[in-house]
């Protein structure tokens, strides 16, 4: 299922669930393991939101590289993982243009596509 964030400072996100479910509870908008149908974040409560996923981000350990491994040959990007850092990024950057524009980011779960 693909999940839509959407807000009128900045182009639509999707995602599918699983990748957005983590996300939203981190913000604090989803209590329970069911994904809400929608949702909305409010002007007013946006920081809060901003505040929690930058923590979270800040907390998640760093990738270490293997010693064993080669350095010198690059890395297929396909096999390396994604982490919470660059999974977050586009909600986080929406959420902060939200603020600035002072509008809500809205979300939808099964979307119209």
């Amino acid at each position: 299922m693909l999940v839509t964030f959407s807000s009128k400072a900045g182009a639509d996100i999707l995602m599918l669930a699983p990748h957005a479910k983590p996300l939203l509870t981190l913000i604090g908008k989803l209590d329970d393991k069911d994904l809400l149908t929608r949702g909305v974040v409010m002007p007013e409560h946006l920081d809060e939101a901003i505040s929690r996923l930058e923590l979270a981000i800040a907390a998640e350990p760093k990738q270490a590289m293997d010693e064993d491994q080669d350095t010198d040959q690059p890395k297929d990007a396909r096999t390396l993982p994604v982490g919470l850092r660059q999974r977050a990024f586009p909600l986080l950057d929406l959420l902060k243009r939200a603020k600035g524009l002072n509008v809500p980011v809205m979300w939808e779960a099964g979307s119209g596509w």
